[in-house]
């Protein structure tokens, strides 16, 4: 049996930690905003395992990085790592994407599959797409990082990243409407490998 999620608290749950992260950046600083950070994603973890009854991967494996990440953060006192911490993700998650689909097993539709129905050629489109786009952002965090001070690399995480995200999923609508399938159909299956 399925759990249901309210909108609200899918946004709490999505983007709660962010929120701690930002809010307290500006008032205690990177240090702190770290901390707080890492204490946030855990129990966004478990809040989410008490809710939903199951762990979603993809905010598990976010929230190990950010922990560890973190740590190293504050332990030796050194911001680099927080500021890599989104490099790292979106590189992993771009590469995991290619490796699928280099692979043929593409792996896009285990994640959104519930939320999303799409034939086996959209899934495809739109995993090409997504690997293109998480590679983009890795280098492009790298770029602002190293380049620009820690006040506009903090606007980029919590503005850019985002509305970067939200904007290029809103030019996937296209593609998602034209393999869409109908709701009582059955999803396609993937080959094992061609």
């Amino acid at each position: 049996m399925k759990s249901h999620v309210s909108t609200p608290t899918r946004l709490v749950l999505d983007y709660g930690p962010l929120a701690v992260f930002f809010i307290s950046y500006k008032i205690w600083g990177l240090m702190p905003a770290t901390g707080l950070l890492m204490a946030a994603s855990v129990v966004t973890i478990i809040a989410s395992y008490a809710i939903l009854k199951r762990l979603a991967w993809v905010p598990l494996f976010t929230a190990v990085i950010v922990v560890i990440f973190g740590g190293l953060t504050l332990i030796l006192k050194d911001e680099t790592f927080i500021k890599m911490k989104p490099t790292i993700i979106e590189g992993l998650f771009s590469v995991t994407l290619w490796a699928g689909l280099l692979l043929k097993r593409p792996l896009l539709h285990h994640v959104l599959g519930e939320g999303l129905r799409l034939d086996a050629d959209g899934w495809r489109q739109l995993e090409f797409r997504l690997a293109i786009f998480f590679g983009a952002m890795a280098i492009l965090n790298e770029i602002i990082w190293r380049t620009m001070s820690t006040d506009t690399w903090i606007n980029f995480k919590v503005f850019g990243l985002m509305g970067l995200t939200v904007l290029f999923m809103l030019l996937q609508t296209p593609l998602i409407r034209r393999h869409q399938l109908p709701e009582n159909s059955v999803t396609e299956n993937f080959p094992a490998g061609d």
